[in-house]
């Protein structure tokens, strides 16, 4: 017997779609700061793409650890014909806005539908949404100023993803 109802599990399964399509969405603006040669800003977001596929794996571990079923749905093309890196930063920041309110829409499922035991998933996302805002918001911040792309991407760094 499973732990999840069909419709958390679909909602679930939605969400999935939407951390790949971050990830792809991440991948696109990381491709095109290291075409314009803006190495700091696209390690910075390809660090960013593969926290969202690790999102992704949480959801993913959930849904089979609650007797579900995941779907992997179709994901849409990224925009990868950006014009700035401001367009970018400003684009990174509407996108985990996007996010934050996807999780928020999660838990009032959980909450409507009684899917208690997703409360301590639910509630890792709602801590990493707002990590990923700050992060989002401070790039916005310190973008401001600089006169100079190619100064704010030499004074641009992310460290790693450690093993989670």
């Amino acid at each position: 017997m499973a732990l999840i109802s069909k419709k958390f599990n679909d909602a679930l399964n939605v969400q999935i779609k939407e951390e790949l399509e971050s990830g792809y969405l991440y991948l696109s603006m990381s491709f095109w700061l290291e075409e314009q040669a803006y190495h700091n800003l696209a390690n910075w977001y390809y660090i960013q793409a593969q926290e969202e596929y690790i999102h992704a794996k949480k959801f993913i571990d959930y849904i089979i650890e609650t007797g579900g079923a995941v779907e992997l749905l179709e994901l849409k093309k990224p925009k990868n014909d950006w014009a700035s890196v401001k367009e970018i930063i400003d684009a990174g920041y509407a996108h985990e806005q996007h996010i934050t309110k996807c999780i928020e829409d999660l838990w009032e499922l959980a909450e409507k539908t009684k899917e208690l035991q997703a409360r301590t998933m639910l509630q890792w996302f709602i801590d990493e949404q707002v990590e990923e805002e700050a992060n989002a918001t401070e790039l916005i911040d310190k973008h401001k100023g600089f006169k100079n792309d190619m100064l704010f991407d030499l004074h641009t760094t992310r460290a790693p993803l450690a093993p989670q």
